[in-house]
């Protein structure tokens, strides 16, 4: 259920006076360090931030996707290692449970993800299964009242600071149909999570592999109480994270904007402000058109899941198309900064590594023309039939 209008003018008012005063003075810090402070985290805790997309009747703020896309896009003005902080309960780690969860499951974690008290951490991508998640080799063997999990786990984002795992294992044959869903409590035994991994950009936010070796998980703890549903949990999910990451995209489009107007305004050769040259104008234009494309795109296809209207489509477009324009417009704002930015002093360079990852994750740029185009000819069959 949407906010009351003006109770989300405040969360927006407030979630934007946060990144310009204490998330954006404190990239350079968390870049260096590799990590975000823990009086950072608690004050997104306290805002809320960890509960966005939870109802309200299990702790957290119950906004619609609408209402999620704008305060994400806002969040896109700092690093976005900050958004990957919450990233996972506010998607793929959490959602599993509100879409698909059991009324038990929902009491027992929700309001404890919500409340940033438990990390919820979303393991599906495997070394040998990524785009084609359907393929993962991860293991469930039902043990009496128990399933037994072995299997490792690739690049899985907050695994280090995890509380819970939204696990998705092989139950049954090959395919989807044998994949189920599992809440994992990150304390049992048989768990073992490996080193922070090295990345390109957006230091600060950590990705581990997870090792499962013969970890017993109550069979209460398959989400839905189901086998053989996981993978359509893992899809639905991943729809909704799609919009998310695109908003996202736009958020940091934005932010490379205005870093870029503002350099090429106070930049002078040959006498002038080398924002009065057209060609870098045109760069400026284009970016500015791009971004604004991708922002109504976001924003349209958010109202129609709201409205109950299926948007795999259209939640692939938006992700194709805002993280390809990100990639753009960051690209365009190093060249505007010349030399300057190549060098770590300003933001646009390491802004130029954080978004490279935009097109890997939530699937690649490729799956998400691949679903695209397999949606357009199944309608197209269907409808000429």
């Amino acid at each position: 259920m949407a906010l009351e209008p003006e109770t989300f003018r405040q969360l927006l008012d407030t979630v934007e006076r946060f990144v310009r005063e204490r998330l954006i003075p404190n990239e350079a810090l968390v870049a260096e360090r590799d990590e975000i402070p823990e009086d950072i985290l608690a004050e997104m805790r306290d805002l809320g931030l960890y509960g966005l997309s939870v109802p309200e009747e299990y702790g957290g703020l119950g906004l619609t996707m609408a209402e999620e896309v704008e305060v994400v896009y806002l969040l896109g003005h700092a690093s976005p290692a900050f958004r990957s902080a919450i990233g996972t309960n506010v998607g793929i780690g959490s959602q599993g449970i509100v879409l698909d969860g059991t009324e038990e499951q929902k009491k027992e974690w929700l309001p404890k993800i919500a409340s940033g008290e438990v990390i919820a951490s979303f393991a599906l991508t495997e070394p040998e299964a990524g785009s084609d998640s359907a393929s993962l080799r991860t293991t469930a063997r039902r043990d009496g009242d128990h399933y037994v999990i072995n299997g490792s786990k690739r690049f899985i984002t907050n695994a280090g600071r995890a509380g819970m795992f939204t696990l998705m294992a092989r139950t049954g044959g090959p395919g989807a149909g044998g994949i189920s869903a599992f809440i994992v409590p990150a304390g049992l035994p048989g768990i073992r999570i490996g080193k922070p991994e090295k990345k390109m950009g957006q230091r600060g936010a950590h990705i581990h592999d997870v090792i499962f070796e013969d970890c017993r998980v109550p069979a209460a703890n398959i989400i839905g109480g189901k086998e053989g549903q996981g993978f359509k949990t893992a899809m639905k999910t991943l729809d909704k994270g799609r919009l998310h990451i695109a908003a996202l995209c736009c958020g940091v489009a934005a932010r490379l904007i205005e870093e870029s107007v503002r350099y090429a305004s106070e930049r002078r050769q040959f006498g002038q402000a080398i924002g009065e040259f057209q060609l870098i104008q045109a760069m400026l234009a284009d970016s500015k058109a791009e971004a604004y494309a991708a922002l109504c795109m976001v924003r349209d296809a958010a109202r129609k899941r709201d409205a109950g209207e299926p948007i795999t489509t259209e939640a692939s477009c938006c992700k194709l198309f805002a993280s390809e324009m990100v990639g753009r417009v960051a690209d365009r704002a190093v060249q505007i900064y010349g030399g300057s930015g190549y060098i770590q002093d300003y933001a646009v360079e390491r802004f130029y590594r954080d978004v490279r990852i935009f097109r890997l994750y939530e699937g690649t740029s490729q799956v998400q023309q691949l679903i695209i185009a397999r949606n357009l000819l199944r309608e197209f069959a269907a409808a000429n039939g």
